[in-house]
């Protein structure tokens, strides 16, 4: 598949939905008070070649508005200069991450006993999920904070007995279908709740005539990307979030 970068990193904010974003040469420039990494870092809108020169300039629009610079940028060939002025200016990579791609089609094949709720707005039960014990307080209620406020997004539920056991959402918009926050609480992991919320979000973005989808994942979380690997995704490019040197 082709990918077209652009498009699909404006996917990408309009469904994290940073406070405001600014563009600056071939970059994008989200800002926010967040934990949520790809809302607060800097990200090139192209592969092949960016100026070395506007990471500094980057930085400066960060600190003119009291946030210390991020960068998210792909490890590709094209950008080993980015990489190099990054370097000099004291930031490291960290937390690679890998942005996968695919078709919507393969989604709807992985349907299970489970029957998720979907909802136009982030219900009760949705957020119940990122705030629920086994995950970050704090990064929960910034995540349901950036999603809630998103203009493109479909939310997923799903409940039992117990209450809320497993959430996501897919966000429709440059014509990609992407899947964000999918979460399920860690007793009733491994029993196809993710699968059953995913081909539900299939499902709407197939009626909604979007077939191109993406999500982004970290490389270390092997048992996401084995799943989203059976579902037809595969890996376009690895970035980093290059952050200053503690």
């Amino acid at each position: 598949m082709e990918i077209d970068i652009e498009s699909l990193e404006r996917a990408t904010l309009d469904a994290v939905a940073p406070a405001s974003v600014e563009s600056l040469a071939d970059w994008l420039l989200p800002f926010d008070n967040t934990t949520i990494g790809r809302a607060i870092s800097a990200v090139p809108l192209r592969h092949d070649h960016v100026d070395p020169s506007s990471i500094a300039e980057i930085e400066l629009h960060y600190l003119q508005r009291g946030h210390q610079a991020q960068f998210r940028v792909a490890d590709v060939a094209g950008l080993r200069s980015a990489h190099d002025a990054l370097l000099e200016h004291g930031y490291s990579p960290q937390q690679p991450t890998l942005t996968m791609v695919g078709t919507v089609g393969e989604w709807t094949q992985a349907g299970t006993d489970w029957a998720p709720q979907l909802t136009q707005q982030a219900s009760d039960e949705w957020k119940a999920v990122y705030l629920s014990e086994g995950f970050d307080a704090l990064d929960g209620a910034n995540r349901i904070r950036a999603l809630s406020r998103s203009t493109c997004l479909v939310y997923a539920h799903i409940t039992d007995d117990s209450g809320p056991i497993a959430a996501g959402t897919a966000s429709f918009s440059q014509g990609w279908a992407g899947l964000h926050g999918l979460r399920t609480i860690p007793n009733m992991r491994g029993k196809g709740c993710a699968q059953a919320i995913i081909a539900a979000l299939g499902k709407v973005a197939i009626s909604k005539g979007i077939d191109r989808c993406f999500l982004q994942v970290e490389e270390n979380n092997a048992s996401a990307i084995q799943l989203y690997s059976r579902l037809g995704f595969q890996t376009g490019w690895r970035y980093f979030y290059w952050r200053k040197k503690n």
